[in-house]
């Protein structure tokens, strides 16, 4: 197995400030007073400067769901049985599940990647088996992933992204399906910011109290056995982390590498992201939040990445649904941006002009 990581250090591209500033210009000349449209002309401008035109679009929206199950799921860390992730990407597939329903609704493509579960998964045209084991090893007790699982998982990442370049992506989702995977979230999180679980975890599927302080535990208990290798991130990823994680990490890193727009998800998609941000400096500079997860962590992983939640709708299933309900709002400030009037065409005066005089 190739574990060559070498593309990981090539630097993330620079948004367009010449777009930016065209961006900012028309903004200045639409029939409306300066930031009375708030964020949707700050999204407009956002966009533009990393699709680098003037007048940015998002007609070519792609969401990849990475799919994996988790080693510590045995140890009783999910409300729901582990056997869900293969159940819940036929679902997928089938067009049951919320991001299906999402992704026609915003007339997005949908491609479902299956990196490993402990339950079969049947053969769809949607789901691509890129399987690299039944799960990952238990965190709490070794390291989740072995180095060359870990380059697999990141590869594949990188791979989605090329798809979706190739079919003319202007905005990336990386969604995630894995019983499980908010154990690992916020044990990497943890490790990242440097933070005690305490502060970070969560109900996940919907843990009781007694869930939850289990949750706990176990974060605690990886974090005291890895602590000595959690410095650099890719080490940490290695250890804390899940194939379906990991996927998305190398996915951010492509799309900061090759200049294309990231919607970040919520609680998981954020701890990838992190770990993104952590391998390759500037890759934050591609990514838009799209909403506040109801997980307590999330708040600390947003600040750290510098970004700012689109929505706070109280979210927390995962699969990029949180990201496929931001879409409309994206294309809203592209739509506004391009198709209102400017004072010139409208025949209306502009802030500055000279009171009309009555002689």
């Amino acid at each position: 197995m190739n574990t060559d990581l070498d593309w990981l250090r090539a630097p993330a591209a620079k948004v367009d400030l010449e777009a930016r500033e065209a961006a900012l210009g028309r903004q200045a000349e639409l029939t409306k007073p300066p930031g009375s449209l708030g964020r949707l002309e700050e999204i407009a401008i956002q966009l533009a400067a990393l699709q680098g035109r003037a007048q940015p679009a998002l007609e070519q929206v792609r969401i990849v769901i990475f799919a994996a199950d988790h080693g510590v799921a045995s140890a009783g860390v999910s409300a729901f049985p582990q056997a869900v992730t293969a159940q819940m990407i036929a679902n997928m597939a089938a067009g049951g599940a919320a991001i299906s329903v999402l992704a026609r609704q915003i007339d997005a493509a949908l491609e479902l990647v299956n990196l490993g579960t402990v339950a079969p998964v049947l053969a769809h045209p949607l789901i691509r088996q890129a399987v690299i084991a039944a799960s990952t090893a238990n965190l709490a007790e070794e390291p989740a992933m072995s180095a060359a699982q870990l380059a697999q998982a990141l590869a594949e990442g990188a791979a989605a992204l090329q798809r979706a370049r190739a079919a003319g992506v202007e905005l990336f989702i990386a969604g995630e399906m894995g019983i499980g995977n908010t154990t690992a979230a916020t044990a990497l999180t943890c490790a990242l910011l440097g933070l005690p679980a305490s502060d970070l975890v969560g109900p996940g599927t919907g843990l009781d109290r007694g869930g939850v302080a289990r949750k706990r535990k176990l974060i605690e208990q990886a974090l005291a056995l890895h602590r000595d290798q959690l410095a650099d991130p890719i080490e940490a990823l290695a250890r804390l982390g899940g194939f379906e994680i990991a996927a998305m990490a190398g996915a951010y890193v492509a799309c900061a590498q090759q200049r294309v727009p990231m919607l970040i998800d919520g609680f998981i998609s954020s701890a990838a992201a992190l770990v993104a941000s952590r391998i390759c400096p500037g890759a934050a500079d591609w990514m838009l939040l799209a909403h506040a997860s109801a997980e307590p962590g999330h708040r600390a992983m947003a600040e750290a990445l510098g970004l700012r939640p689109l929505l706070d709708l109280g979210m927390r299933l995962g699969e990029g649904s949180g990201a496929a309900a931001a879409v409309p709002l994206l294309r809203l400030a592209c739509d506004l941006h391009a198709q209102m009037a400017t004072f010139a065409e409208a025949g209306v005066a502009p802030k500055d002009a000279e009171p009309c005089r009555i002689a």
